[in-house]
């Protein structure tokens, strides 16, 4: 009995190792064409900021920055077509810019709780900032 409890014991602990060292070695999500964004970002991450950052703070959905294949209804979301998604670009950095400058947030990126200045502070929700 001794010796199939040992027994178990150790492939357990084999299959444990095997799990963590294919987790490890296994490539993280490598998005194509991230360029404010961190390159290793999760894809929970990502969806995140898209979700918090675009949906919510300027109510536009993905089709607003992404270009749409007319047949397949799927989004190429490396392709740099759509000029909204350079204007993202240019906003993610200027808040990043304001947070670092004004507010001293060191390294924050977009979607991070340490930021002052969001999407949402400028657009309030919507795809255009009112004009002030």
């Amino acid at each position: 009995m001794f010796f199939n409890k040992k027994m178990s014991l150790v492939l357990i602990l084999i299959g444990c190792i095997s799990i963590c060292t294919a987790a490890l070695t296994h490539p993280a999500n490598e998005f194509r064409n991230l360029k404010v964004l961190p390159k290793k970002i999760s894809s929970k991450e990502l969806s995140r900021i898209m979700v918090d950052e675009f949906t919510d703070g300027l109510g536009v959905s993905c089709g607003f920055c992404h270009k749409e294949d007319k047949e397949s209804h799927k989004f190429d979301y490396a392709s740099d077509e759509n000029p909204e998604k350079q204007i993202a670009r240019q906003m993610m950095r200027m808040a990043i810019r304001i947070n670092r400058r004004y507010f001293k947030t060191g390294h924050a990126i977009i979607g991070d709780s340490a930021l002052i200045v969001t999407c949402y502070t400028c657009h309030g929700g919507t795809p255009r900032p009112a004009a002030q």
